[in-house]
């Protein structure tokens, strides 16, 4: 099981906040070299980037590699013509994949796939080692939305990006954000779908942690299983919603234990709490609990 609850974006040439991010809890630190970087400023945080790489893979002066940590890179988009210079900057051991922004198809994603590929083999790194996560953000990628979850095994997750994906379309962002259920909704299919891990979009106002809770809460009942952030605050209030609460836990250990007694009685489907409890049912409790427990156990 993955964990990317949380994935904190982190600018690629600020060193201060590089620094900071050895110390934070997030699921994945995203070093960017992509929207936060300069144009005039790319080079000289690829190479940050890549210095800084063994560091955020310890756990203080020990070198002991923190634990279920995972580190990524945002590189640039292909069309800037900088993606592969990034890559060849940054694929080593002490990063666990990347982030590829803007791809329109599959095709996109087979092509850094490639790239890596052929790094992976040139530096001795494991086969398979580096993982891609790519972003869904513009009306191309949603209608490829499952192509380009589906196009190489490096594939663990998508993430919807909302501000380049309103820009894109023309659409206007709100406050309750109802003009992005759609999207969201089809690229948490989409995930589904290929049996990856949809992520959410970043929350942008960092000062309304209320806000970041009711949007976090959403993209939970909408089946994301995790949100980009932007600030070192928003790690915990996420964390927290993307993990089973203690009542939802209490509820499905109840949930599972009536369906067992039915199981045994021989009927398929009970009730609990004027509820029914059927397959599907008792199967989302399990998960659950799984979840939980997995959680735990970081």
């Amino acid at each position: 099981m993955e964990l990317l609850r949380t994935l904190l974006f982190v600018p690629g040439n600020r060193q201060n906040m590089i620094e900071k991010a050895l110390h934070l809890h997030a699921d994945a630190l995203v070093l960017d070299l992509e929207d936060s970087v300069p144009i005039s400023e790319k080079a000289s945080a690829r190479a940050q980037v890549r210095d800084s790489l063994p560091k955020l893979t310890q756990q203080g002066a020990a070198g002991v590699k923190r634990k279920g940590r995972k580190v990524f890179v945002r590189i640039n988009s292909i069309a800037s013509g900088l993606a592969e210079d990034d890559l060849e900057a940054v694929i080593t051991s002490d990063i666990d994949g990347i982030n590829q922004p803007k791809p329109a198809t599959g095709s996109d994603i087979k092509e850094i796939a490639a790239i890596i590929e052929r790094l992976e083999r040139e530096r001795g790194i494991t086969a398979g080692h580096i993982k891609l996560i790519p972003w869904v953000e513009t009306a191309r990628g949603l209608i490829n939305a499952f192509d380009i979850a589906s196009a190489s095994p490096r594939v663990v997750g998508i993430s919807f990006g909302a501000e380049d994906f309103t820009l894109d379309t023309g659409i206007t962002r709100t406050e309750d954000g109802s003009e992005l259920l759609y999207p969201r909704t089809m690229v948490v299919i989409a995930a589904k779908a290929a049996n990856v891990i949809p992520i959410d979009t970043p929350y942008n106002n960092f000062r309304d942690e209320a806000g970041l809770i009711n949007e976090a809460a959403l993209a939970r009942r909408l089946g994301f299983e995790g949100k980009c952030l932007i600030h070192p605050s928003q790690i915990e209030p996420v964390n927290s919603i993307f993990c089973p609460s203690p009542d939802e836990v209490d509820h499905a250990r109840r949930v599972i234990a009536a369906f067992e007694a039915a199981v045994a009685e021989g009927f398929a489907s009970t009730s609990l709490d004027g509820k029914m409890i059927d397959i599907p049912i008792a199967t989302r409790a399990r998960r659950l609990l799984m979840t939980a427990d997995f959680i735990a156990g970081k």
